[in-house]
Parts: C-alpha cells; structure tokens; sequence
C-alpha cells in the first residue's frame, strides 16, 4: 500500500510539472503573439511544443516531450500499420528511478459559436479518453473566438443532449490556470485546459 501511495504521489508531482510546462507555453506564446488565429490545431500544438522543449523547467523537470505522438497499439505489422496508430498531439515523460511517467494532451480548436468544433472536442477528444483508446491525460481547448465560459457551456449542452449530464465540464480552481476544468466519467475524472487565444 505505501509503495502504491508513494507511485500516485511521484505521479501527480509530474502531472504539475507537465501543467506549468504546457501553460507557461501558452502563456509565451500569447505574449510573443506568435499564434494566428485562422491556424491549425496541429499548428498552435507545435509552437507549444517549441516553447515547452526551449524552457528550462523541462530540463530541471527532466521530462521528455514528443509532439504527434503515435500511441502503441497491438496491431499486425504490415505495411502502412504505423499511418493507422493513433496519434495524440502532445506527449511528456519522465523516469522517477525504476518508474517512467506519461502524460498525453489532446488539443481541439474551439469556437462559441461552432457546434462542429464542439462536437470533435467531445466526440475526437474527450471520448477517445473515455474509451481509454487514449492513455492517461487532459484534454487542451485552443479558444479562437468567443468567451470561454459561453463555450464551455455549448459543449455542455451538446453532453447534455446527448444524455451525458453527469459528464460535464465542471470548474474547478487550480494554481496554475484559470480555464481549468474535470469532467466525470466511468473511467475516471477527464482533466481539461481551455487556452484562450482571442486576445492576440
């Protein structure tokens, strides 16, 4: 039992550190104005990607960061296997003496007035969690117009109608963010980060 106290310890120690690397990118990166808003998903997640792997923290940290990383899966090995891996957008790691750590963000780009793109952010992220086709981790909203709080709301309402009630985004407070929220489900509680970029 202690040795199990002492792993869930060890974990959520690296889960803040991945926390304020993955904010403190969002955080560069919307002060240095580098993001546009009419990118790419996978464009916004490769500059946070760059601002995580040049601080510092990630060195002290000792975390290693891969970006588009395709998730094992026990599939036959033929040819083009590897093209149908699933792929997550971030992922960090890190050895604790004998235990390795990883933690798996997947981003979505949000808008408060599109259903679609609230709809993937349930149907293409939160659920490939649930599913547990996706390992351990948060989910990142890239917010590119509106309100954060208005968006939030629309996915809960698109949970709702789906008779999810008991899945929705809940705020919550945390150290590092604002836009912090969990969501409960079967499988666990499903972290999420809102970043919002609406002010470059």
């Amino acid at each position: 039992m202690t040795l199990n106290k002492e792993i869930v310890r060890k974990f959520e120690k690296f889960e803040q550190r991945c926390f304020k690397l993955i904010i403190e990118a969002y955080q560069i990166s919307t002060t240095e104005k580098v993001i546009q808003l009419n990118w790419n998903e996978n464009d916004i997640s490769y500059i946070l990607y760059e601002k995580i792997d040049e601080n510092p923290k990630r060195v002290q940290f000792k975390i290693h960061i891969a970006p588009e990383f395709r998730i094992p899966k026990d599939v036959p090995k033929i040819k083009g296997f590897a093209d149908k891996l699933p792929r997550i957008d971030l992922r960090m790691s890190n050895f604790a003496k004998k235990q390795e750590f990883k933690y798996y963000f997947e981003a979505k780009r949000l808008k408060e007035k599109s259903s679609e793109l609230k709809r993937a952010y349930i149907k293409e992220g939160m659920d490939r969690f649930i599913s547990e086709k996706y390992p351990m981790g948060c989910m990142l909203g890239y917010l590119l117009e509106g309100k954060v709080d208005n968006t939030r709301m629309g996915i809960n309402s698109l949970l709702e109608k789906d008779g999810r009630n008991t899945e929705i985004l809940t705020a919550k407070s945390h150290n590092l963010h604002k836009e912090y929220y969990e969501s409960e489900h079967k499988t666990g509680i499903l972290k999420h980060l809102i970043f919002d970029f609406t002010k470059i």
